[in-house]
């Protein structure tokens, strides 16, 4: 059974920085790829940033040079660096990996980004 267990979340004044952290169980390959989406109010959730097993990574438009995903494999953990944080940043983030048959996703930490 997988699990993922986001936090860090939380409120910040526009351009400040906050990191979350997703911690897994249950992923049987650390070469499985891991992302974080975000859904805002009133619109569709979207991926904002994802690293594969070779570390490889991608990012939306919206967020490239400010947030930095990474990973750490002994502690089984993914995390996203956000800095300089816009108000449009605020959102639910989700944690999320998949298998050929299944996507697994965090119950969600909330970043609220005041202006």
């Amino acid at each position: 059974q997988v699990h993922l267990l986001e936090s860090g979340g939380g409120l910040v004044q526009a351009g400040g920085s906050l990191r979350l952290s997703c911690v897994t169980s249950g992923i049987m390959s650390r070469l499985q790829t891991m992302a974080w989406y975000r859904l805002a109010p009133g619109k569709r959730r979207e991926l904002v940033a994802s690293i594969d097993g070779g570390d490889r990574t991608n990012y939306d438009d919206s967020v490239k040079g400010r947030f930095t995903i990474s990973r750490d494999n002994a502690r089984k953990t993914v995390y996203l660096q956000m800095n300089t944080l816009k108000p449009e940043d605020t959102a639910v983030y989700f944690c999320n990996t998949y298998t050929a048959v299944e996507a697994y996703w965090g119950q969600g930490t909330q970043v609220t980004v005041s202006s």
